[in-house]
C-alpha cells in the first residue's frame, strides 16, 4: 500500500493534495499541523495490553475499499493501514469491502473500541471525543492497475446511525495508484476537479481536458459532498456506495 511507507503527516498531505498542487504555505501549515497532531497521540504499547486485541486492527489490501478519514485536527485517522495503528487509531474494527465486481458495498470506521480508546488516551476505559472532519474519501487500494474502470458512486452516509445530507454529487478519480471518491477534501475546489474525474454517467471532461467539460458536468460534482456541521462530534461513520464500470 502506498501510504505504509510514509509518515502520518506525509500521508495526510499525500491524500489531501490531489489533482491540484497545494501551495507551499498550505503544505507547510498542513504538515506542521499533522506532525503536531501525531505528537499528541498516546504512544501505542509495544507489549500486549489486556483488553486490546491487535488482530482487531484492519488492514486494507489490494482490491479492498476502505473509508479514509481524519478528524478536524488530524489527531485521529484511518488510512487503510493497521501496522502503524498509533497513527491509524480508527483501524480497530474498521469495515472494509473487497471489490469483486459491480455492486453495492459499505465501508465504515468506529471510535467505540478498546484499541481506539487505548491508543488515544492510554486507557481502554478512557474517553476521547472525535470532533470535526478534516478529510474523508472512499478509496479502493491499488485499483488504478487492477480495476482502472471502476467508478465509485457515494449513495448514503450515516454518522452515529443518522443519515446525513449529501450536498453535492461524488466523482471518481485516480490518485497514488488507487481509485477514490472524495467525501470531504477541501484542498480540491469545485473549479479544480481533476481531469480524469468520472461518474457512472461518464467522464466529467472531454479527452481529460479541464477546459472542456462534458455534458454531464453540470456543476453538481464536488470533492466536498457533505457539511462539516454533520461531523461536529462522532463515534461511527458508515458509507454506502455503488461500484460500476467493472465490465468495461
Amino acid at each position: 500500500m502506498e501510504f505504509r511507507k510514509i509518515t502520518a503527516a506525509a500521508a495526510a498531505m499525500a491524500m489531501l493534495c490531489t489533482a491540484v498542487s497545494c501551495s507551499s504555505k498550505d503544505k507547510k501549515e498542513s504538515g506542521e499541523a499533522a506532525k503536531k497532531a501525531a505528537s499528541k497521540t498516546v504512544e501505542a504499547a509495544s507489549e500486549p495490553v489486556e483488553g486490546v486485541d491487535a488482530n482487531d486492527a484492519v488492514d486494507a489490501v489490494s482490491g479492498d475499499a476502505y473509508l479514509a478519514i481524519a478528524d478536524e485536527g488530524f489527531n485521529v485517522q484511518y488510512l487503510g493501514d493497521k501496522d502503524d495503528h498509533k497513527n491509524n487509531q480508527l483501524s480497530y474494527d474498521a469495515g472494509i469491502a473487497h471489490i469483486s465486481g459491480n455492486g453495492d458495498y459499505t465501508v465504515s470506521v468506529t471510535a467505540d473500541t478498546n484499541g481506539f480508546r487505548y491508543d488515544t488516551t492510554g486507557d481502554i476505559n478512557g474517553e476521547f471525543a472525535v470532533k470535526g472532519l478534516g478529510f474523508a474519501a472512499v478509496i479502493i487500494d491499488d485499483a488504478e492497475e487492477a480495476m482502472p474502470n471502476a467508478v465509485i458512486t457515494i449513495k448514503n452516509i450515516k454518522v452515529d446511525g443518522k443519515d446525513i445530507e449529501l450536498v453535492k454529487k461524488s466523482y471518481t478519480n485516480t490518485e497514488s495508484g488507487s481509485v477514490r471518491a472524495n467525501i470531504f477534501n477541501e484542498w480540491v475546489s469545485d473549479d479544480s476537479i481533476p481531469a480524469d474525474a468520472k461518474s457512472a454517467e461518464g467522464a466529467l471532461f472531454n479527452n481529460n481536458d479541464t477546459n472542456s467539460p462534458s455534458e454531464i458536468n453540470d456543476g453538481g460534482f464536488s470533492a466536498q459532498i457533505v457539511s462539516r456541521d454533520d461531523f461536529a462530534q462522532w463515534k461511527n461513520v458508515e458509507v454506502s456506495f455503488t461500484v460500476s464500470g467493472m465490465d468495461k
